[in-house]
């Protein structure tokens, strides 16, 4: 009998989030308990050091280490940190599982969701550590705004063209790694802080509203009537949050365990604890054989009826294994 895997999470963000669950990736049984350390940067890399060697592999939650902008790469400084802090076991941050999933969910979602993708207005609240979603969404024709320069800069200037948001990641994105992440991403007590509306025209305007959850959460509009918002981790918590303003479907690009869906840096760590190869051996190929293998396909919850919908968004083959069904 194949052995058990165990893997942790050690994330910057708040530990009133910690969770556990249990998933079974291509036959093996896999623990994945979540630990936050309330932003506590110091903290995180001491809970890495007492994991080493104790697990067989560590995510790393609340930043990205690694940010691809199509062939361009930028590392962010905290995260060079956090990631050297293990000797002997595996540590991930989600990226390399990220450029892959996320484009597959949009395919599958333009394939089989219960909202028409082609022409739809799409409000990205942050695109540089999603440029694989963006893409995906630009191919499936949907009309793009990415808020990078309006929610994170405060710059009121909506980007609306890949070739500009590349351009602007040249000129300000190896400034920004070098930022404590702390003032690029809410980590800790700030991710419980009530939303602070900005750019409610922005939401307003948009079919779909797409990016990391807690970005997304951080500038929420008290009303969201109708919309659909394409997203990672989220709890019973902001599902309740999103329903109750008026938000119509939810998309996460991670399944749902245990009523929660987890972090890329969760299944990152979980793939490679069952490949049982070194992140560094990985390649995107090697991530879409495998959640392919296990028939990977996001969630996607009615929120009026708190559940998966019948109809359209029923599971159906990924995209290229046989279309639409």
């Amino acid at each position: 009998m194949t052995r058990p895997r165990r893997v942790v999470s050690v994330s910057l963000g708040s530990s009133r989030r910690d969770h556990r669950a249990v998933l079974t990736l291509d036959g093996v049984e896999v623990e994945v308990a979540r630990r936050g350390v309330d932003g506590d940067v110091d903290a995180a890399a001491r809970l890495i050091a007492e994991l080493d060697g104790q697990v067989d592999a560590i995510g790393l939650g609340g930043l990205d280490v690694h940010l691809w902008i199509g062939d361009d790469h930028y590392v962010v400084r905290d995260g060079l940190r956090l990631l050297g802090a293990a000797q002997a076991t595996p540590v991930v941050d989600g990226s390399l599982l990220k450029r892959v999933l996320e484009p597959m969910a949009v395919r599958w979602l333009a394939a089989h969701g219960p909202v028409e993708l082609a022409g739809l207005p799409v409000l990205m609240v942050s695109a540089l550590d999603r440029f694989g979603m963006a893409e995906a969404l630009t191919e499936a024709g949907c009309r793009v705004v990415y808020g990078d320069l309006m929610f994170l800069a405060g710059i009121p200037y909506p980007i609306t063209s890949l070739p500009e948001l590349r351009k602007m990641a040249r000129r300000l994105a190896g400034e920004m790694t070098r930022l404590p992440i702390r003032l690029l991403y809410p980590t800790g007590t700030d991710q419980e802080r009530p939303p602070e509306a900005r750019h409610p025209e922005a939401y307003a305007a948009a079919g779909l509203v797409a990016g990391d959850f807690h970005l997304i959460r951080r500038f929420l509009p008290p009303r969201l009537d109708r919309k659909a918002v394409l997203t990672n981790t989220t709890t019973g918590e902001d599902r309740a949050d999103l329903a109750a303003r008026g938000a119509r479907w939810l998309f996460t690009t991670t399944p749902l365990l245990d009523g929660r869906s987890f972090g890329t840096n969760v299944l990152e760590a979980a793939l490679v604890a069952v490949l049982g190869r070194r992140p560094e051996e990985l390649r995107p190929e090697d991530i879409e054989g495998l959640l392919r293998s296990i028939g990977y396909r996001p969630a996607v919850v009615d929120l009026p009826a708190g559940r998966p919908p019948a109809g359209r968004a029923a599971p159906g083959p990924m995209p290229g294994d046989g279309g639409r069904p």
